[in-house]
């Protein structure tokens, strides 16, 4: 699965979470609404953290490492749709300059 279709499931994803909380009578989400839930999905990710490196004792880490990273993901695709971010271009675009900035310090 390339980006781009990741993309497509988390904005899917995104939309059917919309229309479930509006027929529960929920406000609707923004950036700022994502962004407090990526921030609790972080907190979260520290915890496992430590978990995994032996500071704190949970059951099934790695899974939910693998779970709560892809929450994070989750969280930075919609923060940047919201946004109106075209996060794969700014990506690749990161990704580039950090490359370049390595490649001169041998």
């Amino acid at each position: 699965m390339d980006f781009k279709q990741i993309i497509i499931i988390a904005k899917y994803v995104q939309e059917k979470y919309r229309e479930l909380n509006s027929a529960k009578g929920n406000k609707r989400w923004e950036a700022a609404e994502y962004m407090q839930g990526f921030m609790g999905d972080v907190g979260q990710l520290a915890k496992l953290i430590m978990s995994k490196n032996n500071y704190r004792n949970l059951d099934g880490v790695d899974q939910k490492l693998k779970e709560e990273l892809a929450d994070c993901l989750y969280a930075v695709i919609v923060i940047a749709s919201e946004l109106k971010i075209d996060l794969e271009s700014g990506f690749v675009d990161s990704m580039k300059a950090l490359k370049d900035n390595v490649e001169k310090h041998p």
